[in-house]
């Protein structure tokens, strides 16, 4: 069999209600990644692309969280409705979704505007 062309990385983590960083699958039912696997299936795909469950991503603020590899295509605030979307225009067309895109420099980084500041003690 022939690697995978690309990976989905659907961050599946789940903190307790009202966490101050968010929650990426806050319900427990995997429906994201759920939907992933059958668009994908759906699309005739399966053999070219793997779309995986992952644990926490680090970008909880940002949540759902979902990654394409291996171009590191971040994408936020995912939801079911958009995953014919990055299916269909990422995945075959090879364009990203932009309205989805996380910026580049809150990827990774603790000045991102959209993490909580930690209050800094003496």
């Amino acid at each position: 069999m022939a690697p995978f062309e690309r990976h989905v990385f659907v961050c599946g983590n789940r903190r307790e209600d009202g966490h101050p960083r968010g929650c990426c699958d806050p319900t427990g039912a995997e429906a994201l990644h759920k939907a992933f696997k059958q668009t994908v299936a759906q699309r005739g795909l399966q053999r070219r692309v793997r779309a995986n469950r992952s644990g926490c991503l680090d970008q909880c603020e940002h949540g759902p969280t979902v990654v394409v590899y291996p171009e590191a295509v971040w994408y936020g605030g995912v939801t079911v409705n958009d995953v014919a979307d990055i299916v269909d225009q990422h995945l075959v067309g090879g364009v990203p979704v932009e309205h989805l895109r996380l910026a580049d420099e809150c990827i990774n980084s603790a000045t991102c505007a959209h993490k909580p500041r930690r209050s800094v003690t003496a």
